[in-house]
């Protein structure tokens, strides 16, 4: 497999540089160009057809830093992305990730795969909500973690890349239609996180689990999924899995009374439940199909599900 880096601390210095008209259009053309291909499969325009329409720079600009936002005044996030020994690190990490597979005899299909790091925008009510950090994997082979950069979301860096990773090679076997359901993507995002614990620990597990108390997943999260694990088209889905206070900032449907990212929390115990019950190992699991995963935990909807952490 090849691993290509996209060094975006040395695209931001460009764009730092550059003057004010200029920016936009060498952002867009280094930082996501790069991943055209990615736009082009999740259908959203390179260039907007009419001015101000929507496009990639449309999506860049809902987390992270604007063009026009990167100016001298970013330096300081810049330089914390920009020693060559973090980008080593997480594309060993991303090597360690995918030969977790490859070891146990998963014959990935997609042999390129590219990788960066975005700074988020401080505005993002999106971003601050997963405590400054989250990332984008389901593509296969293309992954962007997305970050305001501290010590604390520095440090969570390779269980979140570890955790797209997991989405990167799920969805190299499992197919991404129109009918996706509620209950897939609960599932897929219960085998990422724990794919991501099972390298990293439960010390870093991701704020979009560690937030949610035992007693909201078992009496508010639960009982509400269960119902509603069907249900299909992404604009419904959202709610249910990442919240209502997510769906309003995007204004999608809100489900009435979902906690932020149920849908997570639901899942990662989930997927642990199955795990435990049948002795799989997560990187086998990884690859199964939703309903295999569901029909083996009935009976985690009914129990009462106990925090270790």
């Amino acid at each position: 497999m090849n691993i290509n880096i996209l060094r975006s601390d040395k695209i931001y210095k460009k764009v730092i540089a550059s003057p004010p008209e200029e920016k936009t259009e060498l952002y867009r053309r280094e930082m996501l160009g790069p991943y055209k291909k990615k736009w082009e499969i999740q259908q959203i325009p390179f260039h907007a057809e009419e001015e101000n329409g929507f496009d990639v720079m449309t999506i860049n600009n809902m987390a992270h830093l604007s063009p026009e936002m990167i100016t001298t005044e970013v330096e300081s996030d810049m330089k914390q992305i920009s020693s060559d020994a973090l980008w080593g690190e997480l594309k060993q990490t991303l090597e360690h990730c995918l030969n977790q597979f490859t070891q146990h005899e998963i014959h990935l299909p997609v042999s390129e795969y590219l990788f960066t790091i975005l700074l988020g925008s401080p505005d993002s009510k999106i971003l601050q909500l997963s405590e400054g950090y989250s990332g984008e994997g389901g593509i296969p082979g293309y992954i962007i973690l997305s970050l305001l950069p501290n010590e604390y979301t520095l440090k969570r860096l390779k269980p979140a890349l570890a955790h797209e990773c997991n989405h990167n090679v799920r969805y190299q076997f499992i197919k991404w239609d129109d009918k996706i359901n509620l209950g897939e993507l609960i599932v897929s995002e219960g085998l990422a996180e724990n794919f991501a614990t099972s390298l990293y620990g439960e010390d870093l597990i991701g704020p979009w689990v560690s937030k949610t108390d035992a007693d909201t997943l078992n009496h508010i999260i639960k009982p509400v999924l269960r119902e509603h694990l069907e249900i299909t088209g992404l604009q419904q889905i959202m709610a249910y899995l990442y919240g209502d206070e997510v769906a309003k900032l995007q204004g999608l449907p809100v489900a009435g009374g979902v906690p932020h990212s149920a849908g997570y929390a639901c899942g990662y115990y989930l997927v642990k439940y199955y795990l435990q019950k049948t002795g799989k190992s997560i990187v086998e699991a990884t690859t199964l199909p939703a309903q295999e995963i569901l029909s083996e935990v009935e009976a985690y909807w009914d129990e009462e599900t106990i925090l270790h952490r």
